[in-house]
């Protein structure tokens, strides 16, 4: 769910990316070895040369020329190609490039937050991908690839993308996305044919961070936000200055160790008091389960004498979210990323020999908090070369809480190092994927926008109107996950999603109520997930005729005592899954809700409570980690949801 710290903003203007000389002819890099191209559709294919030079582009007997315009750009379009390779793509002008292994079949962008994000593969700080051991060793699908985009800000849009195909082996799967995988593997076990994924995804983003402005301004509720990256695009260093000051307000408004004096950072002050933390940890796993808010971290490390007179590294690994760190009272730096390893830069003059004190405050604005961990050890460096000495910072540490988010109001953003700010990813990592052929998109994303349940209704459909309007291909299938069940999750998120769906043409939501985890806002059990996926696009994307839908609530008629409930996606017949039907309440007049009593009746469940003699609305799963066992015989689980949505 965490965001990934990129501290410096990409602002590669259009210009700015062709104004250099161009003698070699470049494709966009998703045109590489590995490639997979879209079967059945008219294939674009872009990059830069020399102005006015010509440029000729083949694949499998097709040959189509044109001239690179006055700024360096080229585009040329394939005609439709049949499944199928391993072909070569040759791209001539003065020079020429061949890209080898180039496969032709379906090609799914794969975006969202970090339940896209995850990988297969082992991950520092989560739980691992359920069976993920024996999911890679047979992972032998080398007709499935993935074109991983590098996690890139931009404050306007760019015009190229980092990244590279990877073919899918034992080797290379767990580097890709599990979600995406499962998809793109069981997709490919029905229709036969070549995968792709273009994997865009960020961990803790907002759905707005991936809409383009001009999708954003039709909206009043971004305003401020679009005026925002605006100020930071004129004055980036007085943004920056800004941003910071709010921050430190906020800090010296609400948290008691910032507005101590002495502060909490401060080498001298009376720690007795303060309780002790095995570090690396989250401090959920150590006795402060569901804080959020701040916390400070102290430890004091002896340097020997001989170690002194060079500058020193302080290795702190990733902290979650935000920390800014202190020696000796000396400010040393301060980052923002839940998995982004802390490294600062020491002056020697700010070290000594004997006892130094470290310190941290750290800010987590949800789910887990704290020095974590991950693969980079905490550590403290002095010197360089066969010279430096190192000491180990793993440990106890001294530990405080200062305050609760629940008690204060909520931190200010820092737009200038935040990828939740508005645009930032569709500039970075979306723009530059325009205007690759596609069958679709698989999304996985809401969790950030959970407390905007509300404006995510409307929200959520623009983000794919914007992305539809952008690719040019009509309304292309949009298929999307409904948040997992998960403590801090509220049912409303949801019902948004749930609602998106229902109002948004060409799209799929894959239900997720069997698959989540409680205390895990990662559940390590995505094949579901993705093989829902899968069934979602062999019916919107390819006509198949199968159910790819749990049940979803249609209407409700009161007869007597009892609320008959109707519901869609049943054709094949309901199903109470390993018992009797549970997850239903009822409410008469009162609007008190009670555990209901619920019966199938062929189609339809019967819901009543003797607590409520005339039933007025029903809900179904309304809870952070719902409780609901009503499934098709398809195998898919219903939605969540109300009767009594307003």
């Amino acid at each position: 769910m965490k965001a990934r710290l990129l501290f410096l903003i990409a602002t590669v203007s259009s210009t700015s990316a062709i104004s250099r000389a161009r003698a070699d002819v470049v494709p966009n890099p998703l045109f590489s070895d590995n490639a997979v191209l879209q079967q059945g559709a008219v294939v674009p294919v872009w990059g830069t040369a020399e102005p006015g030079e010509k440029v000729t582009v083949e694949i499998a007997g097709h040959a189509v020329s044109t001239k690179a315009s006055k700024d360096g750009r080229w585009l040329v379009r394939l005609p439709e190609l049949k499944a199928g390779g391993p072909h070569v793509l040759t791209i001539s002008g003065k020079n020429k490039l061949v890209l080898n292994n180039i496969l032709v079949g379906e090609v799914w962008i794969a975006g969202g937050q970090s339940n896209m994000e995850r990988q297969l593969g082992p991950r520092g700080g989560q739980k691992t991908i359920t069976n993920w051991q024996q999911e890679v060793a047979d992972a032998k699908y080398p007709e499935i690839r993935e074109f991983a985009v590098a996690q890139t800000m931009a404050l306007e849009p760019v015009d190229t993308v980092k990244g590279s195909w990877a073919v899918c082996s034992p080797d290379t799967v767990k580097d890709f996305t599990a979600v995406g995988y499962f998809f793109a593997r069981d997709l490919h076990r029905a229709r036969h044919v070549p995968v792709g994924l273009i994997h865009s995804s960020w961990g803790g983003t907002a759905a707005e961070a991936w809409m383009s402005q001009g999708a954003l301004r039709r909206r009043s509720d971004f305003a401020e936000d679009l005026a925002e990256v605006k100020s930071m695009l004129v004055d980036p260093v007085r943004a920056r200055r800004e941003a910071r000051e709010r921050r430190e307000a906020w800090f010296r408004a609400s948290d008691p160790g910032t507005a101590a004096s002495p502060p909490w950072s401060d080498t001298d002050i009376d720690t007795s008091a303060w309780k002790t933390m095995n570090l690396p940890t989250v401090w959920e796993d150590a006795g402060y389960k569901d804080f959020d808010g701040t916390f400070w971290f102290r430890r004091t490390v002896d340097l020997p004498r001989a170690a002194m007179g060079g500058d020193g590294e302080l290795h702190l690994g990733p902290i979650d979210d935000v920390d800014t760190t202190w020696i000796n009272g000396h400010l040393v730096g301060s980052s923002l990323g839940w998995d982004v390893p802390r490294v600062y830069r020491i002056p020697a003059k700010w070290l000594k020999p004997g006892a130094n004190v470290i310190a941290v405050r750290v800010l987590d604005t949800g789910a887990g908090g704290g020095l974590w961990g991950g693969d980079d050890p905490m550590r403290l460096v002095v010197g360089a070369g066969a010279k430096a000495t190192s000491l180990s910072l793993a440990g106890q540490w001294s530990c405080r809480p200062g305050v609760s988010l629940a008690d204060v109001a909520k931190p200010p953003e820092d737009h200038n190092q935040n990828p939740n700010t508005a645009t930032v990813l569709w500039n970075g990592m979306i723009a530059p994927l325009l205007p690759y052929a596609i069958a679709g998109v698989v999304f996985y994303q809401g969790e950030s926008n959970m407390d905007r349940a509300r404006q995510y209704r409307s929200l959520f459909p623009a983000l794919i109107e914007d992305w539809r309007r952008a690719w040019g291909e009509g309304d292309f299938p949009f298929l999307f996950v409904q948040v997992a069940p998960y403590r801090d999750m509220t049912p409303e998120i949801r019902e948004a999603q749930l609602w998106a769906w229902q109002h948004t043409t060409n799209t799929a939501m894959v239900v997720t109520t069997d698959c989540g985890d409680a205390d895990d806002i990662h559940p390590a059990y995505k094949q579901p997930v993705g093989e829902r996926l899968s069934l979602a696009a062999r019916a919107l994307a390819y006509g198949e005729k199968i159910e790819y839908s749990g049940p979803v609530f249609a209407s409700m008629k009161v007869s007597g005592a009892k609320a008959v409930l109707r519901f869609t996606h049943a054709d094949g017949g309901l199903v109470a899954k390993g018992g009797p039907l549970r997850g239903f309440t009822v409410a008469g007049a009162d609007k008190v809700f009670h555990p209901a009593r619920a019966r199938l009746r062929g189609q339809t469940v019967s819901v009543s409570s003797a607590k409520v003699r005339v039933p007025v609305a029903v809900r179904y799963g309304w809870a952070t980690v719902p409780d609901g066992n009503l499934f098709n015989r398809a195998g898919l689980p219903a939605s969540p949801f109300r009767t009594d949505e307003d």
